[in-house]
């Protein structure tokens, strides 16, 4: 082989070990980009990196991957349309038009074509293929439109529609005359749970090296942290359990959600199941602002961690309810939020016009509280979430609204895409006839 050949060669080697090295690079990177058979759904983008997290080499998405993200949240709604549903032999002629025993039937990723929201894939008229006689069963449905069921019904959360509830709720007027939002006892059950004395601590009982400046003792000392005996090595220890002040554990400067889970298992549950810590509970960097879908604010790339919402080392729960969530985000929604009747209301409650629990900030809404016994105690705790109540909204009825608000109204005011744009502001434009058909529906049954 003469030296022509050789060089040609060694350049053909250099230049396939060149690309192969690249291509594993950004394979194993958090930017495989050119992978992507297409764009990923707005739900799962984030983890768009983390290929295996979905799918399995040679074998597709796997099922247990869809329900070990999305199950729980399936079971607290008693999903209408479990798999369980379409193993009867009689519905053989349904699953060869889809195969509702497999979420992918229905939720597809790298297809932006024929994605809508939500990333279903299938046809808005897709609930006729096992319902086309809902007309005979239901002839107040008679005269609807085909694609239109989603205005009304959810197909794996059909809890605010039930007939049911519709009959309890009839004939409310829009607004309570008294907001029922639970409110938050979280003291109540971490007393119950605590590892150390609950004993009040002061600057001179703090266990920082000596290097920690002066604010930030400070800051802590007025917290609720020290004010019921949480010390600084409680979060900055690498201890699995709060130390009680007088600890030796490791220091760590930056402590991350894994410190803040050793007290706050379902905050941090909560927080690693949405889209703010999603990437976090895959092992992935903290998402940042500036590579969000919705629209942010011009303001430098900002990481989510808990610390982004709740300042350290004051952790004051008031910051993160409303500043920080407009410090993100400015979509049409949020901007508009400061000249909504919440707004006012909040206003009113926090300078103490108003009623425990009568105010509205973005937490009240988009960071539920949801109540559990612990230890005989009725606790209510913020979920941490906040997809729970996003897609399809209608999950924010029984949730949210129906705390302060008519079902009415509640269910017309979520179906007006302008009004929620408005932040409320305003009536709704549309009106869903759920409720006059059950009332229609109880009056032929009397």
């Amino acid at each position: 082989m003469n030296g022509r050949k050789l060089f040609v060669w060694g350049l053909w080697i250099l230049m396939t070990l060149g690309l192969m090295g690249y291509l594993a690079a950004t394979l194993l990177s958090e930017s495989p980009a050119i992978f992507l058979p297409g764009k990923t759904t707005d739900g799962h983008y984030q983890i768009e990196s983390a290929c295996t997290a979905c799918h399995t080499t040679f074998g597709g998405v796997k099922q247990d991957a869809c329900i070990k993200c999305h199950g729980e949240e399936l079971e607290t709604v008693n999903d209408s349309h479990p798999p369980k549903k379409f193993t009867d032999p009689r519905n053989a002629p349904k699953l060869a038009l889809v195969d509702a025993r497999r979420c992918v039937s229905c939720h597809r990723e790298h297809r932006p074509a024929i994605t809508r929201e939500m990333g279903v894939t299938l046809a808005q008229d897709y609930c006729l293929y096992c319902h086309e006689d809902i007309a005979t069963d239901r002839p107040s449905h008679a005269s609807l439109p085909f694609d239109g069921c989603r205005d009304c019904h959810l197909y794996h959360d059909n809890t605010a529609l039930h007939e049911d509830y519709l009959i309890k709720h009839l004939n409310e007027p829009d607004t309570r005359a008294q907001a029922n939002m639970p409110q938050r006892n979280l003291l109540a059950s971490y007393r119950l749970t605590a590892h150390h004395s609950l004993e009040a601590l002061t600057a001179d009982e703090q266990d920082a090296p000596i290097s920690v400046e002066r604010k930030v003792i400070d800051d802590w000392e007025a917290s609720s942290h020290a004010g019921n005996g949480v010390n600084c090595l409680a979060c900055h220890g690498h201890s699995e359990k709060p130390q009680p002040h007088e600890g030796t554990a490791a220091w760590t400067d930056k402590p991350d959600h894994e410190a803040c889970a050793r007290c706050h298992a379902e905050e941090a549950a909560g927080f690693l199941a949405g889209r703010h810590g999603m990437r976090l509970a895959l092992g992935l960097t903290p998402m940042q602002t500036d590579a969000a879908r919705r629209q942010m604010t011009d303001e430098s790339s900002q990481h989510l961690s808990c610390v982004a919402c709740h300042p350290a080392h004051r952790f004051d729960t008031r910051p993160a309810v409303v500043e920080a969530c407009l410090g993100c985000h400015a979509d049409e929604h949020s901007r508009n939020y400061r000249a909504s009747p919440h707004y006012l209301l909040w206003q009113a409650e926090t300078a103490g016009h108003g009623e425990p629990g009568s105010g509205v900030s973005c937490a009240t809404c988009h960071l539920p509280r949801y109540r559990f016994k612990h230890k005989s105690v009725e606790t209510v705790r913020v979920q941490h979430n906040q997809n729970l109540n996003l897609r399809p909204n209608q999950k924010m009825i029984r949730r949210v609204c129906i705390h302060c608000h008519g079902l009415a109204f509640t269910i017309d005011s979520l179906a007006d895409s302008a009004l929620i744009d408005k932040n409320f502001t305003g009536k709704p434009a549309k009106h869903i006839e759920s409720l006059n058909m059950a009332a229609s529906r109880l009056g032929k049954q009397q």
